[in-house]
């Protein structure tokens, strides 16, 4: 009687990019996401933090989730004319897909009609999130973010 012939086994399926991200951000200390992220988020901002545009938010916490990314997402704050990576609940989420969010910094879409579509929606403290709104439609990007259609 012949054996049967031994096939490899597949590999373990890929995890979604969504769970690779989540996995990252779950082992990766606070302490080294603000020192990779806040200069970078204060840099982008300069100009609205100069022109007191986030004054609204001083001493609240806003949480950006990527519902794509299996719930990933950062909390900031505004404290001392300087944005800040917190590690708390937000005072109001915003969650909408990676598309949603990268429409928004190249400005193919105003936050209303990304809000009314539904493809961004606001939980929380109303009135900090409509602050927030309002922020965001001012604001004045300068960067693209890589096409991936």
């Amino acid at each position: 009687m012949n054996p049967l012939p031994k096939f490899p086994l597949p590999p373990p399926p890929f995890p979604s990019p969504g769970k690779a991200f989540r996995f990252l951000d779950e082992r990766t200390p606070v302490s080294l996401k603000q020192i990779l992220m806040e200069p970078l988020l204060n840099r982008l901002f300069a100009e609205g933090i100069r022109e007191g545009e986030f004054e609204e938010v001083e001493g609240r916490t806003v949480r950006l989730e990527v519902t794509d990314l299996d719930g990933g997402g950062v909390t900031l704050g505004f404290w001392l004319n300087r944005l800040r990576l917190v590690e708390a609940d937000g005072d109001v989420t915003i969650r909408g897909d990676w598309r949603a969010f990268r429409d928004l910094a190249e400005g193919r879409q105003d936050p209303d009609t990304l809000f009314f579509r539904r493809r961004l929606s606001i939980e929380g403290d109303t009135e900090l999130g409509l602050a927030v709104k309002n922020l965001l439609d001012g604001m004045e990007w300068g960067w693209k973010v890589a096409s991936s259609k």
